[in-house]
């Protein structure tokens, strides 16, 4: 199985690019899942299978047919086969943390992860409409959380499942798993403060109603400078031509 290599930095400065990773405990995370999914699948297989084909196995044994035995050979074989399924799917789980991306710059995020799938997203800061933090109680017992960040069309109200995976979404992209979600979101506000300083986006303190009768339209800090502008010079014409006749 190929693995998938590094990826490269969204848009944006390269000097600025800061990458973070899923903590340790983030693997721990999943090793219990994964044991917890485990022991249920052995279970089905033992109660559903094993159990009632030995029990036949042995009464035929005793009443005199000795091929019963052959039976137990197919249950044994369905539990090996379960058995390293599983231990294929831990070493996929192994791969899946080790090749888990979080990419930040001065202008956008990338987010890469999944090794059979891989799933990859880029976000540039000036579609993001909500950052936040989740943290279930296994979670918070280890010390790690996801951090959500919604773009246009997402929302903050994409739902989130109580187990490892949070609901699948377009618009949603997921720092899993990381022990510093704070200082994470920290860093994105701070690059969209800096990006709304600069007049290069806004998400929320940028834009403001206009007034008068077209109430709906909204502008930004620098066309407003720039429409005053165009009225000043229109109306110092306007004198001009005034003076002339």
């Amino acid at each position: 199985m190929r693995i998938p290599h590094d990826p490269a930095p969204p848009p944006g400065d390269e000097a600025s690019t800061r990458i973070f990773r899923a903590a340790p405990n983030y693997y721990r995370y999943l090793l219990f899942l994964w044991a917890l999914k485990t022991a249920f699948a052995v279970l089905i297989v033992v109660v559903a299978l094993v159990i009632p084909i030995v029990t036949a196995s042995v009464v035929l044994v005793k009443q005199g047919q000795p091929w019963g035995l052959a039976l137990v050979l197919f249950p044994l074989l369905l539990l090996l086969l379960d058995v390293l399924a599983c231990l294929f799917k831990l070493a996929v789980l192994r791969l899946e943390y080790e090749k888990r991306w979080y990419v930040v710059t001065d202008r956008s995020l990338r987010v890469r992860e999944g090794v059979v799938t891989v799933r990859e997203m880029t976000v540039n800061f000036a579609n993001i409409q909500n950052i936040a933090v989740s943290q279930g109680p296994i979670q918070r017992a280890l010390g790690i959380a996801d951090l959500r960040v919604d773009t246009a069309g997402g929302g903050a109200g994409s739902s989130t499942h109580h187990g490892h995976q949070p609901s699948e979404n377009l618009h949603t992209a997921w720092f899993r798993g990381i022990s510093n979600a704070g200082e994470v979101r920290e860093l994105i506000q701070q690059r969209l403060r800096l990006l709304k300083g600069a007049g290069l986006g806004d998400q929320e303190d940028l834009w403001h109603p206009a007034s008068g009768p077209a109430s709906g339209v909204r502008a930004s800090p620098g066309l407003l400078t720039v429409l005053r502008e165009v009225h000043a010079e229109a109306r110092a014409l306007r004198r001009v031509a005034e003076g002339a006749q």
